[in-house]
């Protein structure tokens, strides 16, 4: 799976880019800035509410360290999820369906015997 998709944040929000967000939070944008954010907030309700949360966290100063973080986490879990996904689909195996052949194979030559035998 490449990086990019792997990279939440940044593919989330394709109206108004990570550093952007990030930069709103911290109050570093002029006022048309802010206005195209908050636009693009009240037309995302997902995303309001998020900005909504981060502005309540304490610690603004660590808001970036903890966005990485918990891409990490979540980049993890899919891997993981994928991972056992993967393990979960069936093998392509020829002899399966050798023996799948073989069966069918019987069961049409057992039925036709048997119909033969019947008349």
């Amino acid at each position: 799976m490449s990086n990019d998709l792997l990279n939440i944040l940044s593919n989330s929000n394709k109206d108004i880019d990570n550093q952007k967000l990030m930069d709103y939070l911290s109050g570093k944008l002029s006022e048309p800035e802010k206005h195209e954010v908050e636009t693009w907030m009240n037309e995302n309700d997902f995303a309001n509410e998020a900005v909504e949360g981060l502005q309540k966290f304490d610690g603004k100063k660590n808001l970036q360290l903890y966005v990485d973080q918990l891409n990490k986490e979540l980049n993890q879990y899919i891997e993981k999820k994928k991972t056992r996904r993967e393990r979960k689909k069936l093998k392509e195996n020829p002899w399966m369906y050798l023996t799948i052949f073989l069966i069918l194979l019987f069961v049409v030559v057992g039925y036709l015997i048997i119909h033969q035998l019947m008349k």
